[in-house]
C-alpha cells in the first residue's frame, strides 16, 4: 500500500494562537460560488476567500484576488519556512458545519506548476481528510485545530483528496497556501 507524500505538524499553532486566528477569520467577507452538478447549478457547499495578487481558475471558475492582509502574510511566511516553499497566495475555506464539504479532487491547475506543494492549516473543529492513491490505497486523517498539513510533490499528481460531509461537525476554517506561477 502506498502512503501519501505528506508532512503533518499537529501543533503548528498553539491552542491560544489557533483560537485567535479562528475568531478573527470568521468575520471575513466570505464568498459563495455556484457550481454545475448533474446538469444544474447549485451553491458550492463552503465559503471561499482568495488572497494574493493573481486570479485563480479552477472548476471553470475564476477567483479574483483580494490583497493579503499583513498578518495573514506573516502567517504565510511562517508556513513557507516550515514547508521550504515560498508561497504567494492563500485560498481560505469556511466550512460552516458538517453539511459543507469538498469532493474528491487534485490541486493540479496549470498556475501551480507541474509539481506543486500545498500547505493546509486547519482551524476550528477537527474534520476528516481523506486521500486516495493511484492504486486506490487510502489514507484517512483527522486534521486538528492548529494543525499544518503539507502535501509534497508528487501528491497532487498521484493522490486525490476530499473533506467529506459529517453530520455533527462544527465550523472549520482551512487556509491552503499555494505558489502561483502564472494565471490562465
Amino acid at each position: 500500500m502506498d502512503t501519501p507524500p505528506i508532512r503533518r505538524f499537529p501543533n503548528f499553532l498553539s491552542a491560544p494562537l489557533a483560537d485567535a486566528w479562528f475568531e478573527r477569520l470568521q468575520n471575513r467577507d466570505w464568498r459563495q460560488y455556484s457550481i454545475q452538478m448533474f446538469g444544474r447549478e447549485v451553491q458550492e457547499p463552503r465559503l471561499i476567500d482568495w488572497c494574493g495578487d493573481k486570479p485563480y481558475v479552477y472548476s471553470r471558475r475564476r477567483l479574483e484576488p483580494r490583497p493579503i492582509d499583513a498578518d495573514v502574510l506573516g502567517l504565510m511566511q511562517q508556513v513557507s519556512h516550515q514547508a521550504g516553499v515560498e508561497f504567494n497566495h492563500c485560498l481560505m475555506n469556511l466550512y460552516r458545519d458538517g453539511a459543507d464539504s469538498m469532493g474528491w479532487h487534485r490541486d493540479d491547475e496549470p498556475e501551480l506548476g507541474p509539481n506543486p506543494t500545498i500547505a493546509s492549516l486547519s482551524l476550528g473543529a477537527a474534520r476528516d481528510f481523506q486521500m486516495r492513491g493511484p492504486d486506490e490505497s487510502r489514507a484517512n486523517l483527522t486534521l486538528q485545530h492548529g494543525e499544518l498539513l503539507i502535501m509534497d510533490p508528487p501528491c497532487q499528481r498521484d493522490w486525490r483528496h476530499q473533506l467529506p460531509k459529517r453530520a455533527r461537525a462544527q465550523m472549520r476554517i482551512n487556509l491552503t497556501f499555494r505558489r502561483i506561477f502564472s494565471t490562465s
